[in-house]
């Protein structure tokens, strides 16, 4: 198998035609002008792998998960053995489940060889249980965070946030769904048998070398490690057998790097949810783009024995100088679905307004405080991330507006960690439908401003903070992150920088901090 070969990196090519103005021109220098490969376009002939539901105990009221990151080996391709990294397995990891004013746990144990953590992407919770950096688990160690679920029903997922190796720990494989019920879900008409109608899909891109190793760019690369063989649930060439006439697809962009525009090109779906979970009611469109770390719930209808492709076109990057260099004029597919001869009837969507929908409601007229967000090539405001210095501090039960900025042509995306935010405005303009609903994690298109609105409830500890980052995890790990604190009213001198030796400037990769205080 031969995989194409980028003569110099993405990133110094984006430099120079940056610093020259040499924007056209720049698919006839000698770096192809797609990074994915024909390994991407193999038949699809292995069924798809469904990740486990993770099995809980209830004990004194607590939903107890357990969770172990190892290593291993997939075959990511057919014929070759990978070493990768998993939860409880060789690669990803099983579904978490629970319901909306559950007190859960997870027990964590990390059975590698170097300190991770265990990062909750959209979750709701105290910063002491959030899983950034901060909550660091040494090799050998464990970790047994602890919260009530108090959000809308939803698709989250997991992954390691260690201080400077986010990406290569995901890359290699940690990450995981957690699912969140509620009364509305419980209540709705949509495909709800996990692995049958309701289908997880970890989306992810990899690069292997001839022997099947997964192959770490540390060159410089821009924006990160895009890789030539496109997974779903962790190998390639995947068909899921359809059985019902509505299909339910919970998509998750876990690349490090590379956004994609999901669709089926000859045929429209329905949206129905986005990173924190239900929209208003389902929109009819026929593609959506995905930046790492962001989630979609998508209905497909099928008919009798009809075959039908996920694919990801070229993706809308949006004023990105050299938008091939960043993967954006690649198109493959992703998934085959193939139906039954017979397949069995589907309700048309809906979904009840929760009892929790006005306490949920977030209100511009409650806005107490505007903040600017300016992300350039790697900092945020002109600042590296120092895990000993608080950039912002929030009082709990505001709202806020935070209006965010890329103002480099180049590939950023945005996360705040605790918090689903609603998009008001770009530019000052209403946003598209599907960008409507709730998020924790929005791609930036160069140069346009984004208006967050966003809610701090419950949490407050001036000694701990929360992350908000680029989640092009590369960018992450070289130092385009800042920490907020939460306060209660009259607190703000209270707020000390955590203890974390060894901070300071951009990331060290060698230095893990403390574990969980």
């Amino acid at each position: 198998m031969n995989s194409p070969v980028l003569p110099f990196s993405r990133r110094r090519l984006l430099t120079g035609a940056l610093g020259l103005g040499l924007v056209a021109g720049l698919s006839g220098c000698g770096v192809g002008s797609t990074s994915v490969n024909q390994v991407a376009a193999q038949p699809f002939t292995r069924k798809l792998p469904i990740p486990s539901l993770a099995p809980s105990r209830v004990s004194d009221g607590v939903r107890v998960f357990s969770l172990k990151a190892g290593a291993g080996r997939t075959r990511i391709l057919p014929e070759l053995d990978t070493p990768t990294w998993g939860y409880d397995g060789a690669s990803l990891g099983p579904t978490l489940r629970a319901e909306r004013g559950e007190q859960v746990a997870v027990e964590v144990t990390n059975g590698l060889d170097v300190t991770t953590s265990v990062h909750w992407h959209g979750m709701h919770l105290p910063p002491t249980m959030d899983g950034g950096p901060h909550q660091a688990i040494p090799a050998g160690g464990r970790w047994r965070p602890s919260w009530r679920i108090d959000q809308p029903a939803a698709t989250l997922w997991y992954h390691p946030h260690p201080h400077g190796t986010t990406e290569e720990h995901v890359y290699r494989g940690l990450a995981g769904l957690f699912l969140i019920d509620d009364d509305a879900s419980s209540r709705a008409t949509l495909p709800h048998e996990y692995g049958v109608d309701d289908i997880p899909l970890i989306v992810q891109d990899k690069l292997l070398d001839r022997d099947g190793a997964l192959r770490l760019r540390r060159d410089g690369g821009e924006p990160g490690i895009l890789g030539e063989v496109v997974t779903t649930n962790g190998i390639a060439g995947a068909y899921l057998p359809v059985s019902t006439e509505r299909v339910r697809l919970r998509l998750l962009n876990g690349s490090t790097a590379r956004s994609y525009e999901f669709g089926f090109g000859d045929r429209d779906i329905q949206l129905i949810a986005t990173d924190g979970g239900f929209l208003d009611a389902p929109l009819t469109i026929d593609r959506i783009r995905l930046a790492p770390g962001e989630r979609a719930e998508l209905l497909v209808i099928m008919k009798p024995g009809e075959m039908a492709r996920l694919r990801s076109f070229e993706v809308g990057l949006g004023g990105v100088a050299v938008p091939f260099a960043m993967g954006g004029n690649d198109a493959f597919d992703v998934l085959e679905l193939r139906a039954a001869a017979s397949l069995k009837p589907s309700p048309a969507p809906d979904w009840p307004r929760s009892r929790h929908a006005d306490e949920d409601e977030l209100h511009e007229s409650a806005v107490t405080r505007t903040r600017a967000f300016e992300l350039d090539e790697r900092k945020i405001n002109g600042q590296l991330m120092d895990l000993s210095r608080i950039d912002e501090v929030v009082t709990v039960g505001s709202t806020e507006v935070w209006e965010v900025r890329s103002t480099v042509p180049m590939p950023h995306s945005f996360h705040v960690h605790d918090v689903q935010f609603r998009l008001l405005t770009i530019d000052d303009a209403p946003p598209p439908e599907w960008l409507r609903g709730p998020k924790d994690t929005i791609y930036l298109e160069p140069s346009r401003r984004y208006r967050l609105l966003l809610h701090f409830a419950d949490y407050a500890d001036p000694a701990m903070p929360y992350m908000y980052h680029c989640h092009m995890l590369w960018h992450e790990d070289e130092g385009m992150m800042g920490q907020f604190v939460v306060v209660e009213p009259g607190d703000e001198g209270a707020v000390r920088a955590p203890e974390h030796p060894g901070s300071g400037g951009t990331a060290d990769h060698d230095h893990h901090g403390p574990g969980h205080r």
